[in-house]
């Protein structure tokens, strides 16, 4: 076999792919049908298909005391490997190391997996919050989470059986690590720079997107497909506004799209990790980091989560950051810039951002055409047109929406 041109996989020669397939499967679902049922939050099932995928390469299961508490303190496990957000799964009783348990999604109840127990632990909830968010408040919905979460940790290694309903249901964007890197072998490309998506693609992200094309050899448009707060747009619409802007505006064979099952965290700067890391195992080397990456609210600064990139040890992630200014509509420049590159004040300035273009169409506001593009907001329109009322969510703005948090990112 040639040896690949892409980069290695997060601390590993190879993917560590935990998802059973054929045979093997067949046995281990009977086997399975047996065993004492664990169930599993959204988060907790979307994590274990990360597992399953080789997403989450090299971990081979939930993360036991000493690792959970070594990442949140120090974002090491306990064998020095960079890891900057606990994977853990949570029971309300004790189970004895060595018993064999199936893990259940608690959304569908179907049979996803299962783990012979390693361990378990308490753990002090509140640690894990300031640690990981930066803030134990109960509003931050990252710290709702984790205090939801029951009395016990369990560890263990796994076996996964299934990728739930994301195959079928995103069928157009779901992959796997093994499936973005053939596609990328397959083109020849060597630099890949992603860009994280919650929310669908208005002119910021387009810019930073090309921005990436022209310094790589192509982009990796990964969009999230699991659960978000209340007042995000679902995962089946932004595929859709993904999909029209990557078919009217860019290069055919320089962008890539795909989907993966997580459940957003809302941790700012560690989520930025989290995301560059398994990004390094779709076969990515860059990663695009804006402003408020993966924040929520104003619990953290604009370019945080660039900061925190700079404080990485040598050898930590081999995934590296695309950093990228302040975005906007300039009227005077007459298109979009960013703070590197604008000489203009604010009031020439359009503030681009996923919240603010929500809450206008939430409320039938105007939405100006320097925004987004007319076939993103078609379908954005007919989204929020169908909404019933008891469906419909306050959206609040905050300063990092409206451009009133501005400032630059300290070099």
């Amino acid at each position: 076999m040639a040896k690949s041109n892409l980069i290695r996989p997060h601390g590993s020669d190879n993917l560590k792919i935990l998802l059973l397939e054929g045979n093997a499967r067949q046995d281990e679902l009977k086997r399975a049908e047996k065993l004492p049922k664990v169930e599993m939050t959204t988060r907790e099932t979307g994590d274990l298909i990360m597992l399953g995928i080789g997403g989450f390469t090299p971990l081979e299961g939930f993360m036991g005391h000493d690792d959970w508490k070594g990442v949140c303190a120090d974002m090491k496990m306990k064998s020095g490997l960079f890891w900057p957000i606990p994977v853990t799964l949570s029971h309300s009783e004790k189970i004895n190391p060595g018993s064999e348990i199936c893990l259940t999604s608690g959304e569908t109840g179907e049979i996803m997996g299962t783990m012979k127990v390693s361990e378990s632990y308490q753990i002090d909830k509140e640690f894990e919050c300031k640690s990981v968010f930066k803030t134990a408040d109960a509003q931050h919905p990252g710290v709702q989470m984790v205090m939801a979460q029951k009395e016990w940790n369990v560890a263990g290694s796994v076996k996964v059986l299934s990728e739930s309903y994301f195959p079928k249901e995103f069928s157009m964007v779901y992959q796997r690590p093994a499936e973005s890197r053939k596609i990328f072998e397959q083109k020849g490309w060597k630099t890949i720079a992603a860009l994280q998506l919650r929310n669908p693609m208005h002119r910021s992200h387009e810019y930073l997107a090309k921005i990436a094309v022209e310094v790589s050899d192509g982009i990796y448009i990964h969009q999230l497909v699991g659960k978000l707060k209340p007042g995000d747009i679902p995962g089946d619409v932004r595929v859709k506004c993904i999909n029209v802007l990557v078919e009217n505006y860019f290069v055919k064979d320089r962008v890539v799209t795909g989907g993966y099952p997580l459940d957003m965290r809302y941790a700012g700067p560690r989520e930025g990790l989290l995301h560059a890391l398994f990004r390094q195992n779709f076969g990515c080397t860059h990663m695009i980091i804006g402003r408020d990456h993966a924040g929520v609210g104003d619990y953290y600064g604009p370019f945080d989560a660039q900061q925190i990139f700079f404080q990485l040890w040598d050898g930590a992630l081999e995934c590296k950051m695309l950093p990228i200014d302040w975005t906007f509509w300039c009227f005077k420049c007459g298109g979009m810039a960013s703070m590197k590159t604008c000489p203009h004040g604010k009031d020439d300035r359009l503030m681009l951002s996923g919240t603010a273009l929500r809450k206008a169409l939430s409320e039938g506001g105007n939405v100006p055409e320097e925004f987004s593009r007319r076939e993103v907001l078609e379908i954005l329109r007919e989204y929020y047109a169908g909404l019933k009322e008891d469906e419909k969510v306050e959206v609040k703005l905050h300063g990092h929406a409206t451009g009133d948090a501005e400032k630059k990112i300290k070099k």
